[in-house]
């Protein structure tokens, strides 16, 4: 197991507000990196990984930038409008609906936030996903 010093202080800065306002979320090390969970349910894991030794993320690093990726579930439906444009988000390259989202400069944090809300409410006991404010719908 890793510890919480493969993810960079200023994403886990960013990402812990939004995991911990999360009704019974927590915060663990993983495998390699940190996750956050909803009783047994990983909703958000980050992690940076090395594309050397993992080369799915090999077209995905950044000069000058340290490789940061997070994943987290998407309805299934939603799948392909998020991951079709490419960078920053990818299919990761297991479980049916989870997609890795890039990290970096570039992250739109408000996005990332409704993202990683809408996985835990996918994995979270109904009565737990009713007590999250969602935002309303675009358009």
């Amino acid at each position: 197991m890793s510890s919480m010093g493969d993810v960079p202080p200023e994403i886990l800065d960013r990402l812990r507000p939004i995991c911990r306002q999360l009704p019974d979320s927590y915060e663990e090390p993983a495998w390699i990196g940190v996750r956050w969970r909803i009783r047994m349910r990983t909703f958000a894991h980050v992690y940076a990984p090395n594309a050397d030794r993992i080369p799915f993320y090999a077209p995905h690093v950044t000069e000058g930038q340290e490789l940061v990726v997070m994943t987290f579930r998407v309805p299934v439906d939603d799948l392909v409008g998020l991951t079709s444009g490419g960078f920053p988000f990818l299919r990761a390259d297991w479980g049916h609906n989870v997609v890795a989202a890039v990290l970096g400069d570039h992250t739109d944090w408000t996005e990332i936030s409704e993202l990683i809300t809408d996985s835990y409410c996918q994995l979270a006991p109904r009565f737990l996903a009713a007590r999250v404010d969602l935002p309303p719908p675009a358009g």
